[in-house]
């Protein structure tokens, strides 16, 4: 059973997503407070839900940060009733997986829960990939160099596996949107820009080519 934390200080909205999530077979741990679930940060945790603006002094953006530095790969979904493109950049930044404006269906939460884990905890067949200097196991999701890991964010990985799996293949920024963040993403392209910028620092030996007005390619 996979474990679902969530970081919600709305009562109402934390018991009913609580619901629709056991209902789909999850464990579902509730945080009503910043601090309550910084203090649980290192213990079971298959995806967070995080809502960026709480009622104690710890926001979701500081509970990311701490989850970040003991773990890169559990997947974060954002929630805010505030849709600035600048707090979707800031969370992808610090390591989301995706962003969720309130109000939002339950549904569509659970939808993309089950979506992210079906991504990042599927069972595939064990794949090694070689480019360059970089080994990159696919059933294991890790990349290293000369033997030492490079940390990537679940978007992250999945950027890269879209490009190697298709090298030489011109992508749109709207069709990098739709294999990395799925059909149901909503916002500006300028996510795909800031994560590009983000692998190439990670990974400077790809060879990620940008295609003006268009998206990008890797040769």
């Amino acid at each position: 059973m996979y474990t679902i934390c969530l970081v919600e200080d709305e009562q109402d909205l934390a018991n009913l997503i609580k619901l629709y999530l056991e209902k789909e077979k999850y464990e579902c741990i509730v945080f009503s407070k910043g601090n309550d679930a910084l203090n649980y940060i290192g213990k079971k945790a298959d995806l967070w839900i995080l809502d960026i603006m709480l009622s104690d002094d710890i926001n979701g953006y500081d509970i990311i940060r701490e989850i970040r530095k003991k773990d890169e790969q559990v997947p974060v979904i954002f929630t805010s009733a505030r849709d600035q493109e600048l707090d979707k950049i800031l969370g992808l930044e610090l390591g989301s997986d995706d962003y969720l404006t309130k109000p939002y269906s339950p549904k569509e939460l659970v939808l993309r829960v089950n979506n992210m884990i079906k991504r990042v905890y599927k069972n595939t067949k064990s794949k090694q990939i070689n480019y360059e200097d970089y080994l990159i196991d696919i059933d294991k999701r890790i990349v290293t160099e000369h033997d030492k890991e490079i940390k990537l964010t679940n978007l992250e990985f999945d950027l890269l596996l879209l490009f190697i799996n298709n090298k030489s293949k011109s992508f749109s920024r709207d069709e990098i949107l739709n294999n990395v963040w799925g059909n149901d993403y909503f916002g500006s392209d300028r996510v795909v820009d800031d994560l590009v910028r983000r692998l190439r620092k990670k990974m400077p030996k790809l060879n990620l080519t940008a295609i003006y007005g268009y998206g990008y390619r890797l040769q």
